[in-house]
């Protein structure tokens, strides 16, 4: 390897291996002979660069007391170090200033179409046809950069793509998804409205039959990527109830839709989130989804979403426990590095074995679901809600022990944790997981 391709990969933190080999970084076992050796500087920015922290060995410390590494396959090693060397040179950079801007790097799409990682668990039509490992390894090294870079990447694939792919026929599948997983057609999901979150059932969006076409209208609210979408896959009522429930797909310019923006954000404020009225707006019936009518339809969904968020979230935890052991080991107090002291060790150790203990939930899922083909909507509830609040734990904890500095968009502690709020409320709050898990053991519905 070059030698400037070399230290650009130890600044973004990068071992100068594959992951794997003995050469991408410190093992466990290493690191205590490594905080013997005196601290590196970090790398001078030109005048005008973004301030950022860089953590170097962290990650591998934390990588390698899992030891999930092992488990993972080549294929699956390369496609996680592809992503995180994306993140670490392309996002982390302007992370705070994206954060503190609300914007979401629209320039960055075409790269991560060029990475595969739209419709990345999609087979056929120009996806790339990823496991539910490789695709959780993914989702797990976009949500270290930030929640709203995993959100943005989750519902254009497992979400928008996902419901062409499974209740599309062939020729909308034909005419939308390859230029969705090229990244020139931009999806979004509508389901959630103002006064529909938790009971989707009681939408109020409606469409009715006219001729050719049909009539849609009705206000979906809190919808990542609506602003700038070209398609939504927007869920409506056909005339009846619940049972009725079918999925449209809404192209931009079609008369009678409109997303405005949702501004003022505090919480994913680098993802796009608006809202879709729609106002008599004509569809044509060919843009029907007719494979699924029902509310299972965009259950299903969800649930796809959802086993992605179980992975990403760990990423937000895995940012802010590197972020943690890093400062606690330079921050001086007392005269020693605060690292020394126990209070601050058992804070570690505690985020260390709750994201652990998440990592191997997440893979164990997503092994099973690679050898079945699916998993129970009850078995994503328990690792959703489970990985989500150990994320937003782990991210309350490094907040504290950064100190004053934890509130500093310098450090992701604080832009996890808002982020995290969010993550914990939507794909089903942690409380609505929480009755479908106590259904799933008693047999009793506390709904």
């Amino acid at each position: 390897m070059p030698r400037a391709a070399s230290d650009n990969r130890r600044t973004l933190g990068i071992g100068s291996g594959r992951i794997g080999d003995s050469s991408a970084g410190p093992s466990f076992e290493r690191k205590l002979a490594a905080k013997a050796v005196s601290r590196r500087k970090r790398p001078e920015l030109a005048p005008g660069a973004e301030r950022v922290v860089y953590f170097w060995m962290a990650a591998e410390a934390l990588e390698s007391l899992i030891g999930l590494r092992d488990e993972l396959s080549d294929d699956e090693q390369l496609i996680q170090q592809a992503v995180r060397r994306f993140v670490r040179e392309r996002y982390l950079p302007r992370a705070g200033k994206l954060f503190a801007d609300e914007a979401f790097p629209r320039d960055l799409i075409p790269e991560l179409a060029a990475l595969g990682v739209l419709g990345a668990s999609i087979h056929g039509h120009g996806c790339a046809g990823m496991s539910p490992v490789q695709y959780g390894l993914v989702l797990q090294e976009l949500e270290y950069g930030d929640s709203g870079l995993r959100s943005f990447v989750s519902v254009q694939g497992s979400l928008a793509m996902y419901a062409i792919s499974a209740f599309g026929d062939e020729a909308q599948k034909e005419r939308f998804l390859p230029r969705m997983a090229r990244g020139e057609a931009i999806g979004c999901f509508g389901l959630t409205e103002p006064d529909s979150g938790s009971d989707p059932a009681s939408m109020k969006t409606h469409a009715r039959p006219d001729g050719s076409d049909y009539v849609l209208s009705g206000t979906k609210m809190w919808i990542t990527n609506a602003p700038f979408a070209d398609v939504a896959v927007v869920w409506a009522k056909v005339e009846g109830g619940a049972e009725s429930i079918s999925g449209f797909l809404v192209e931009r310019g079609m008369k009678g839709f409109e997303t405005p923006r949702i501004e003022g954000k505090m919480s994913l404020r680098a993802s796009e989130t608006g809202e879709i009225v729609l106002d008599e707006c004509r569809v044509p019936k060919e843009n029907l989804l007719l494979g699924k009518r029902g509310l299972g339809a965009p259950l299903r969904c969800l649930n796809e979403a959802r086993f992605g968020i179980a992975w990403g979230a760990l990423g937000a935890a895995k940012a802010c426990f590197d972020a943690a052991l890093s400062y606690t080991g330079e921050r001086v107090q007392f005269g020693v590095p605060i690292s020394d002291k126990q209070l601050v060790q058992a804070e570690l150790v505690h985020m260390a074995s709750e994201i652990a203990k998440g990592d191997l939930l997440a893979y164990h899922f997503g092994r099973m679901k690679q050898k079945q083909g699916k998993l129970l909507p009850e078995q994503v509830s328990l690792c959703k809600r489970n990985n989500v609040a150990v994320a937003l734990d782990c991210a309350r904890r490094s907040r504290a022990l950064l100190g004053a500095n934890g509130i500093l968009l310098e450090y992701p502690a604080i832009r996890h944790l808002l982020n995290l709020e969010s993550v914990y409320t939507y794909e089903g709050t942690h409380e609505i997981h929480t009755l479908v898990l106590g259904k799933a053991l008693t047999g009793r519905s506390a709904f």
